[in-house]
């Protein structure tokens, strides 16, 4: 049986150098700014271990133009697919993050109860931790409870970036 694929690429807009990948199924992963390959490596080891890596700007093409749209604030919603893999809860979490609404913020607290476990605040954060398409499900929208900005795998100070970026071209 022929393996499946990911497909990837680099993405480079202004201070931003990422790796992101898809399958044939959609973007399923967007890497850390500046981070190694081994990063994506890792990730498909443990998520997709039975798909190989290729190359192929040509396949990530869509995906990248919307995220260079969205990182220059031209573009507020993301339409491409997506093909997200994680566990069920993860898959819950993902997805009451996408449906925050692009310029505003909630609580790990907020997205516990959105999904019907409001104990699980703990969990929410680290399945948000886990989040594998940064920006295109918006985990830089959660912060604590108190309003500080807390982790993100890319680093607070990107946190703060897109955060600033989507106040700026909100249209509140």
């Amino acid at each position: 049986m022929e393996s499946e694929l990911i497909y990837w690429s680099i993405l480079n807009d202004k201070e931003w150098s990422m790796y992101t990948a898809a399958t044939k199924d959609g973007l399923c992963y967007i890497g850390t700014p500046n981070a190694e390959f081994e990063e994506l490596e890792k990730w498909a080891k443990k998520r997709l271990p039975k798909y190989t890596l290729i190359e192929d700007a040509s396949k990530l093409a869509p995906y990248t133009s919307e995220l260079i749209e969205y990182l220059n604030g031209d573009c507020t919603e993301f339409t491409l697919k997506m093909d997200l893999h994680g566990t069920p809860f993860q898959q819950s979490v993902w997805k009451a993050l996408q449906e925050i609404p692009y310029g505003q913020t909630v609580s790990y607290t907020d997205i516990a109860i959105r999904i019907g476990k409001p104990k699980s605040v703990r969990a929410v954060g680290t399945a948000t931790g886990a989040n594998p398409v940064l920006m295109s499900v918006p985990c830089h929208r959660v912060i604590a409870k108190s309003g500080a900005l807390t982790g993100f795998r890319a680093g607070l100070n990107m946190k703060e970036q897109l955060l600033k970026l989507e106040k700026e071209n909100s249209s509140h």
